[in-house]
């Protein structure tokens, strides 16, 4: 006989005494603040495990009787209440920080990401990037900036990795139930959901919105998933980085197009728009309808609107920066092209450039509709710059407007208490408002003793290897690895003496961050693990996406290795890698390792985390090492040339391997087994302070915004405001002066009149002059200057370098040849067509210069002088 079972879900109440749980539990305030999380690890620590330390599913669950005990203790009220001290300090304090006191009454900036990691209650993240764009809106809000954030719920999130017994990973999603998480739909003044419609294809998809409390301020997720769509549609937003291209396109005309849709009908106007990558960068197209609406032609609207959209790219290889295929751009978006009044043909070149693969590019459409670009780090700059180069072609990529604001990560989030326990101690309490003050953080080293250092890394390292021990026996056991094996297989995690080395190496398993350069050479593994008197063990934890089989095969190798019997114990995989596994890894281990290939790491935060918690990095000098390492704050593998250059990968690897190999053998070990009088290296305990007090100053999430702020973001909001002044004036006055100097540019020429002199002596003048033919274009509309640079002469080889960046010097215009320079009349050109400029200086220096002339469009309303691409050399 069968039987029916009926589900029943029995709701605890809250005591009155601590209602504000609730409140708590539903602002991602409590994701940077360990304090509000330790209340619930307080009311019950077995079950906030089992919830996935998710404070709104821990209410839901907590047993009634708990929480009468919790009122009846007066140590858990003392802490609450002092928890709710923090919250409403932090809540009522709207005054803000930094250069955000520069923004206008007005001013807003929205912020478009296709995934966020804040906690790992909410699972809408896979990594990096969204980890980036979570400390990005954490800083925001610790700033007090106007800002608000936008993207996309997926109701099955990223996937859920478990590694078999054969190291294959295994796959699986589990559903996202808002009831369970920080989250509340958006509704109207009546209290109903706010919808939007974004049409794709032939159907009208209905969009729902969810609001998320992060501080101060507000992110909004946009889901398909609502009656009214089919059920194709109602996936749409189901999986992050799942499906095909079909998805892939939908989603980000769901977060690009949707996402504006959405703040336009909460009445939010935001003054700065950011696309951080190219997933959201079709809200341009969206942004141009609505400029056609109120009459404004296409190319005055892409004026105004890249006047104030920031663009970040996180891609450091072209192949990473999504495209799709025209006939899926027409099918999807046939309905936009019409909207905005365009031939299919001018609708697809807003995502390519002539000459360029035909295909439409999520990177082309974004520069095309902005005018503040970054890469993610000094050397990403460099690579964004030169991967970019053909959209302004005459420019070189040293000078065209791809800059960097190098990433940083958020402190509060990461650092573990004991660390600030001890700076409360040492420090004072102000020590949380000079995280970018250098000076300061050298008190780390002067004022916090060796003893009390090592004893917090020590304690916290325990309690990351009380996680680790925990994790691999849940691992292995469901993987029926029998007890005596599971035994040697811990034989080094253990908490009540966590002396022993760890080396960390966790991040996503994507082939170029070469998780397996350690295997290179297995001889030389042997020699590092095989001394018992000085044990090493390395932590691996990581996923390959589902689709990335050779991301996958690395994961595999490591793993069977790790299985062998001469490396059980010493080689360890952990399954199941995410923000709270991150935390404990970053904070714990006493070696970061990273080692991808050069120049592939956009930039890069782990590292920072570590040692933000007096963990020593040991890297390839890419991303944001390369800007922090200064030889003494840790350990630098610098990279082989002939990746780089000859594309000999096999010998790239061997090469940085051997590197890797010499440093651990030679630096990294000996320096830890260096023990003194106190049982530690003191020599160890130094260079993880200066580790410490060198990187956290620097590579902060303040700093960054900081950089942000002054960069990008106020620029953007002024120069957006002078284009839309006047009704819009100046953004046509700028359209009709480009569209001037495409029609022109093409016959302009410069030429030197005069052979260039050789040797002058010191103190005496030197004029140049050349001649600029125009071509019905006017000096007003040019700049022509002179760019100078010392070189020192190397005889050895016959050449010269250049010493120290150019110094630019502007030429002025003359009326005729070989007039003396007074102030240019326009109406009276050289009879033959070409204007004289020239230029008098006395140099400043002696010994070689070398000097080059070259003319160039300018007009004051340009945001980068350098927009246009366009450049003319002697």
């Amino acid at each position: 006989m069968s039987t029916q079972t009926f589900n029943l879900e029995v709701m605890p109440i809250l005591p009155e005494e601590l209602k504000r749980l609730e409140e708590i539990a539903s602002n991602l305030w409590y994701s940077w603040n360990p304090t509000a999380r330790r209340l619930f690890e307080r009311l019950d620590k077995e079950l906030w495990i089992r919830v996935g330390h998710n404070p709104k599913l821990f209410l839901r669950n907590i047993d009634q009787q708990a929480l009468f005990q919790a009122t009846k203790d007066p140590l858990f009220l003392s802490a609450y209440q002092q928890v709710l001290t923090s919250y409403d300090n932090y809540h009522q304090d709207r005054k803000p920080r930094n250069g955000g006191g520069h923004f206008e009454q007005d001013d807003l900036i929205a912020y478009f990401c296709a995934e966020y990691g804040f906690h790992e209650s909410l699972p809408v993240y896979s990594g990096g990037l969204g980890i980036l764009a979570g400390d990005h809106c954490k800083t925001a809000s610790d700033l007090r900036l106007p800002f608000v954030a936008v993207g996309l719920f997926y109701h099955q999130g990223y996937f859920t990795q478990h590694i078999d017994a054969e190291g294959n990973q295994i796959v699986s999603y589990n559903m996202n139930d808002p009831q369970h998480l920080p989250i509340l739909p958006v509704v109207d003044s009546k209290g109903d959901e706010i919808h939007v419609r974004v049409q794709i294809a032939d159907q009208q998809v209905e969009i729902k919105a969810w609001q998320i409390q992060v501080g101060h301020i507000r992110l909004y997720l946009l889901d398909t998933d609502v009656p009214q769509n089919s059920p194709e549609n109602r996936g749409i937003t189901y999986q992050l980085y799942g499906g095909d291209q079909h998805t892939r396109i939908k989603q980000e005309i769901i977060l690009g197009i949707g996402g504006v849709r959405l703040l336009r009908k909460i009445g939010v106007s935001p003054t700065v728009w950011h696309i951080n990558e190219g997933h959201a960068a079709f809200l341009i197209l969206e942004r141009c309808r609505e400029y056609l609406v109120q009459n404004i032609s296409l190319a005055p609207a892409l004026e105004i609107i890249a006047a104030n959209t920031v663009f970040t790219t996180h891609t450091p290889v072209p192949a990473g920066h999504d495209h799709f295929p025209q006939d899926l751009m027409m099918y999807y978006l046939g309905a936009m092209s019409n909207e905005l009044r365009l031939s299919h043909e001018q609708f697809l070149s807003l995502g390519n450039l002539p000459n360029d693969s035909p295909d439409f590019n999520m990177t082309t459409l974004a520069i095309k509709g902005s005018r503040h670009i970054n890469g993610v780090s000094r050397i990403h700059g460099r690579v964004s710059s030169e991967i970019c180069a053909k959209f302004w072609p005459e420019i070189t990529p040293e000078e065209n407007p791809v800059g960097y604001v190098t990433n940083g990560a958020h402190v509060p989030s990461l650092l573990a208490r004991d660390w600030s326990d001890l700076f409360d101690q040492q420090l004072g309490a102000d020590w949380r408002q000079q995280l970018c003050d250098e000076e300061f953080c050298k008190r780390f080293e002067t004022q916090i003793s060796d003893q009390d250092f090592w004893r917090v890394r020590q304690a916290v390292k325990s309690r990351m290897l009380v996680v680790i021990r925990d994790a691999l026996s849940s691992q292995h056991l469901h993987n029926q690895l029998s007890e005596t094996h599971l035994e040697r297989l811990l034989k080094y995690i253990d908490p009540q003496n966590p002396k022993v080395l760890i080396i960390g190496f966790a991040r996503r398993f994507a082939t170029y961050k070469r998780a397996t350069l350690l295997l290179n050479n297995l001889h030389q593994l042997r020699e590092i693990l095989g001394n018992s008197q000085r044990p090493v063990v390395f932590i691996f934890a990581g996923k390959a996406h589902p689709a990335d089989e050779p991301g996958k095969s690395l994961l595999k190798a490591i793993y069977r290795l790790s299985m062998e019997s001469e490396f059980v114990g010493k080689i360890l995989v952990i399954e199941g890698y995410d923000l709270g596994l991150s935390r404990r890894l970053v904070s714990g281990v006493d070696v970061w390792l990273n080692n991808p290939v050069y120049p592939l790491e956009a930039s890069g935060t782990s590292g920072m985390k570590a040692a933000f918690n007096g963990g020593i990095n040991l890297s390839v000098l890419d991303g944001w090492w390369d800007e922090s390492y200064d030889g003494e704050n840790g350990w630098a593998i610098k990279p082989s040339p002939y990746g780089t250059h000859n594309h000999n990968i096999e010998l790239r690897d061997r090469e940085d391997a051997r590197t890797l190999y010499e440093l651990l053998l030679g630096e990294v070990i000996p320096l830890y087994y260096d023990l003194g009088k106190y049982s530690y290296s003191q020599g160890w305990v130094k260079k993880a302070k200066r580790s410490m007090a060198a990187i956290l100053p620097h590579f902060n999430t303040v700093r960054m915004l900081n950089d942000y702020l002054n960069r990008v973001y106020l620029p953007a909001s002024r120069q957006g405001k002078r284009l839309r002044a006047n009704n819009y004036q100046r953004a046509q006055e700028l359209t009709g002066w480009k569209t001037h100097i495409r029609a022109h540019w093409g016959d302009v020429q410069i030429r030197q009149l005069e052979s260039p002199t050789q040797a002058v002596s010191y103190g005496d003048s030197l004029k140049i002059a050349v001649a600029v033919r125009l071509n019905n274009l006017t000096p007003v509309d040019v700049t022509v200057e002179l760019l100078l640079s010392r070189r020192v002469y190397h005889p050895e080889v016959l050449v010269s370098s250049q010493i120290g960046h150019s110094e630019s010097q502007k030429m002025s215009p003359e009326t005729q040849l070989g007039a003396a320079s007074y102030k240019f009349k326009p109406e009276h050109p050289l009879d033959n067509g070409e204007y004289l400029y020239s230029l008098t200086f006395k140099p400043d220096f002696c010994g070689g210069l070398s000097y080059r002339i070259r003319v160039f469009p300018f007009h004051e309303l340009l945001t980068d002088s350098h927009e246009m691409g366009m450049m003319r050399w002697v």
